[in-house]
């Protein structure tokens, strides 16, 4: 309910699409669809066909066909209730849920009442088929705490009236054994507020005798098996249905397919959810065991032939439990109590009459109890409210059955099939004939079997069953069986439905006894044992009440007497087809139409979907609908106009008007939405736009205020500053103030973002304004030592002794050595300098002979290397270092070991480098003398020596032609490239 169209078509697709294919190729779904329906085999063979694939249901029209599967399907799901929810009657696969659907959306769209009529024989699914039905109202009607609590009442119920009155019988381990009529009634948005339950005919017989394989009623087993220890000893039972008479009868108390301890517990929760009060529930469960005791009573007789009671236990239980006195008990079930005029007299019982007595009063007591337990249920379900409401009746009666001996009560059940049957039949086939003829419309008449007949038999005044029965229980004398039937015989000697044994024929007359009769039912021949007005009137109230809604029919059929799954019967499957009325259903459906509906109420719903019946038609009713149906395209083969209704021959024709309208409904709300929703957003607009106005108004006031108080201020602020500019060179005062504290701001604000980036920067410093020299001074400082103090706390400890041995250079070398500066970008490298080795070349003091190879440095001594390559060390008192090149040098060495002293002309690539490690090995860092140009030595006194230093094409010593020593260093070609400004300014620190 409220789907639009494309949620519907879309969840139609997506859940049912692949079964409903797969469903469609199992027979046919719907009999009129079939092509040859007027045959029972074409029938049948579909039937077996969907059987066979677990497909149970098949519709006759709107009727629903159901066959026992007798096992689980797994087809009643939520998930199946969810996607029959909503949707029109042949979208989907047969099912009782479909039929549920139809018919609560039925009532909702026309607001009017309906019943659906569950028939078919006992064990054929009737219960099982109205227990899925309020099962999917219970999900499906809205939801809340109040109608929860009626929706669990309305479902409980059941369990409640089963357990009092259903039994196992031949056919069915769960067989009604009365007939139920329940009103569930809604309210106008859908929701269940109640219900209200009526009984039929109690089969009280059931009680105090059963036929073999049979039992008593449910309640009797649940009980004795599943009752608590508590409550059986205070009820006076044992746990052992053996030991009462009224259970071991049918010698069947066993059921393999019925729990009954699991059966007790829903029972007893049951009657809680329903509110039953608990002395209530202890009374009904004291009845029910009192009947048990009832029946272990028994009687023998005395001398004069009278019956006594013989067993006084089962007397004291019955005294307690129905609370009436022993004494009473006992005179009640011994003595007949016989009225003559003013007087009382007590008649006593032959031991018959007493067992007879016995077994009426436990009848009479059950039968009463059952009616009291309808009317607390009813008053559970029973709605407060008076305003009115729409019904949903279910009817679940006791199916047509033949047994081998058929009591009144048989007669009775079987009375009352055949009355629902004529109800059948005047509700669809006779009355769908009729209507043709009524309303104008051609029809061709279908032949169909009339009951009434057979009901007229039975119930017609003066001359009926029951009349006659009535009759014979009314006069003067002593009535027998064999009077009424002679009575029978002469009132209906000559009916062809009824046959006695004096009556038949002679081949007939072998298969009845004399106290039998025979009556020829639409299902077929059932032969009664003679033995009710009241239950005719019952069944005439019932009649009134369905005639007042509309009808929705479910016909359950058996596969087979066995009750096992997956046998299919198929002459038992036909003679149910035959007596059901499918055959006549059927035809009449395939010649007749689908749907009809007074004009008026036609044009009502569906106007909107033509422009000339929106919103109001002027005309006629039938004028109205005339100029609908056009404007929607009805084809002359579709539908025709009767006096009263229009009638669609087919669903589909409907389903597309019902489609059609469920989007105009969409349509039309969104038009009444769009308009309402305009004329909120207009009026929300003139609102807003009024609110709009006073606010800018009061903002832009607001603003304006703001904007001569900002301009204000500002024309004082530019004051100041002017007067603060002008007086700026002046003492601090007031004018000038905040002018020089703008000042300061400002210089060091710009002084922030413009910071030198290394120390060597000279010209990054911004020039401070006269104000700020001083500090501007300090600040320079300051940041010059923070920028050096940041590099040498994040230098590594080799690199700090590299740069300490530069700064060892620096003060050795800068300003006395020609090509220092270039030295200064190339690192000092550990590989070379700790340990060092230095040719000397071909000169001493003797001559320029060779003494010493080479001079050897380590970490902590130096070695000269002589020829013998004996190593000496060498104890440096002094250097004197004569450079004018970059790779040689004159080292004046004493060796105090040897007691020699030279001067040695050594060659060396880093010339730095090696002198300055040697300085630093013979802690002699002021030694160094740097010499240019020509070194003049003093070798012997009246004897001096010359080393003279220029720049060549290549290295060499010789001896010049003025007898001096010269030294060739080649010239320098490459300029170092400078190290980074980090390292400068390390070698400028040191």
């Amino acid at each position: 309910i409220g789907q639009s169209l494309e949620e519907r078509c879309n969840r139609i697709l997506r859940d049912m699409e692949g079964s409903l294919t797969a469903r469609d190729r199992v027979g046919i779904q719907d009999f009129v669809l079939l092509d040859a329906y007027t045959s029972e085999s074409a029938v049948l063979d579909n039937l077996r066909k969907r059987f066979n694939e677990n497909l149970i249901y098949t519709y006759i029209g709107t009727l629903l066909v159901s066959v026992n599967p007798y096992k689980e399907l797994g087809i009643y799901t939520k998930k199946q209730m969810d996607i029959y929810m909503g949707v029109n009657f042949f979208e989907l696969p047969p099912h009782i849920y479909a039929l549920a659907d139809n018919v609560y959306r039925t009532m909702l769209t026309e607001t009017n009442n309906h019943f659906i009529l569950i028939s078919g024989e006992s064990g054929a699914g009737k219960t099982e088929a109205s227990k899925k039905i309020l099962q999917f109202y219970a999900v499906s009607c809205p939801s809340t705490k109040l109608l929860d609590n009626v929706r669990d009442r309305l479902l409980l119920s059941n369990p409640v009236l089963e357990a009092f009155g259903n039994a196992k019988t031949l056919k069915n381990d769960n067989s009604s054994r009365f007939g139920k009529y329940m009103d569930i009634q809604f309210d106008h948005m859908g929701g269940a507020v109640g219900g209200h339950i009526l009984s039929y005919l109690l089969e009280k017989s059931r009680v105090v005798h059963q036929n073999h394989g049979e039992r008593s009623f449910h309640i009797f087993y649940q009980l004795v098996e599943g009752g608590e220890e508590d409550l059986l000893r205070w009820l006076g039972l044992e746990r052992n249905c053996q030991r009462y008479s009224y259970l071991v009868q049918g010698e069947c108390a066993k059921v393999s397919s019925v729990n009954d301890k699991s059966d007790w517990k829903t029972v007893r929760k049951a009657l809680s959810v329903i509110e039953f009060s608990e002395s209530n529930i202890e009374s009904l469960f004291a009845i029910i065991a009192s009947v048990l005791h009832l029946g272990n009573a028994t009687f023998v007789a005395d001398s004069q032939g009278y019956a006594t009671l013989n067993n006084s236990p089962e007397i004291h239980w019955l005294s307690k439990l129905l609370g009436i006195p022993a004494q009473v008990i006992q005179v009640g079930l011994t003595h007949r109590k016989i009225e003559a005029r003013s007087e009382e007299v007590l008649s006593p019982f032959t031991v018959d009459q007493a067992v007879y007595a016995k077994d009426a009063l436990a009848k009479a007591i059950y039968g009463r109890t059952f009616t009291w337990l309808v009317n607390e249920l009813n008053e559970s379900l029973a709605n407060k409210d008076s305003s009115r409401k729409t019904v949903i009746g279910l009817l679940d009666i006791y199916g047509f059955e033949v047994f081998s001996v058929n009591s009144f009560e048989q007669f009775c059940i079987n009375y009352c099939n055949e009355k629902l049957q004529q109800l059948f039949i005047q509700l669809t086939l006779k009355s769908e004939q009729e209507e043709y003829e009524m309303e104008g419309i051609e029809w061709e008449s279908v032949p169909y079997f009339n009951n009434k007949i057979i009901c007229d038999l039975v119930e017609e005044k003066f001359k009926g069953i029951i009349s006659v029965l009535d009759e014979e229980c009314l006069r003067p004398g002593e009535a027998t069986d064999m009077t009424f039937l002679e009575k029978l015989e002469e009132k209906m000697g000559g009916h062809p439905h009824f046959v006695t044994h004096k009556l038949a024929d002679q081949k007939t007359r072998k298969t009845l006894e004399r106290g039998d009769f025979r009556l020829l039912h639409y299902a077929g021949e059932v032969t009664y044992c003679v033995v009710a007005t009241q239950f005719k009137s019952s069944l005439v109230g019932l009649t009134e009440i369905l005639m007042s809604k509309e009808p929705w029919y479910v016909r359950c059929m058996k596969p087979n007497e066995g009750k096992q799954p997956g046998l299919f019967d198929d002459v038992l499957v036909r003679h149910q087809v035959k007596y059901l009325g499918l055959m006549e259903h059927l035809r009449v459906r395939r010649a007749g139409f689908a749907y009809r509906r007074r004009y008026e109420i036609f044009l009502q719903r569906y106007k909107p979907l033509c422009p000339d019946t929106w919103p109001n038609w002027k005309g006629t009713a039938a004028e109205g609908v005339e100029c609908l149906i056009k404007h929607l395209g009805y084809k002359p083969d579709e539908y025709k106009m009767g006096r009263t209704k229009i009638f669609i021959r087919h669903p589909r024709t409907l389903f597309a008007t019902e489609d059609a309208f469920e989007v105009c409904k969409h349509e039309l709300a969104t038009r009444i939405q769009a308009k309402y929703k305009g004329y909120r957003v207009k009026g929300d607009y003139m609102r807003q736009r009024q609110a709009a106005t006073k606010i800018e108004t009061c903002w832009r006031g607001m603003k304006a205020r703001r904007e001569r108080e900002k301009r204000a201020w500002a024309v004082k602020v530019i004051k100041r500053f002017i007067k603060g500019f002008m007086t700026r060179n002046q003492p601090a005062c007031v004018d000038n103030t905040e002018y020089l504290a703008f000042v300061r701001q400002n210089y060091l604000t710009r002084l922030k973002e413009n910071l030198p980036k290394t120390v060597l920067d000279k010209n990054t410093w911004l020039t401070p304004p006269p104000i700020m020299q001083e500090a501007s001074q300090m600040l320079r400082k300051l940041y010059t030592r923070h920028m050096v103090r940041r590099y040498v706390q994040g230098i590594m400890t080799e690199r700090k002794a590299q740069l300490q041995i530069k700064g060892l250079t620096s003060s050795i070398f800068k300003g006395t050595k020609e090509n220092y500066p270039h030295s200064v970008g190339i690192p000092f490298m550990d590989t070379r300098i700790s340990k060092y080795s230095v040719p000397v070349v071909k000169y001493d003091r003797n001559g320029f002979r060779p003494r010493f190879r080479q001079l050897i440095y380590t970490g902590s001594a130096a070695y000269l290397v002589e020829e013998a390559k004996i190593k000496q060390r060498v104890d440096v008192k002094f250097f004197l270092s004569h450079t004018l090149s970059d790779n040689f040098l004159i080292l004046h060495v004493q060796c105090e070991d040897i007691k020699q002293k030279g001067d040695l002309v050594l060659q060396c690539d880093y010339l730095f480098e090696a002198l300055t490690k040697l300085c630093l090995v013979a802690n002699k860092h002021n030694f160094i003398k740097v010499v240019q140009g020509s070194v003049k030595f003093d070798i012997q006194p009246g004897r001096e020596g010359f080393v003279d230093f220029k720049s060549g094409q290549e290295t060499m010593i010789y001896r010049a032609k003025n007898g001096h020593l010269m030294v060739v260093s080649m010239k320098l070609k490459t300029v170092w490239p400078l190290n980074s400004q980090n390292e400068q300014i390390h070698f400028l620190n040191y």
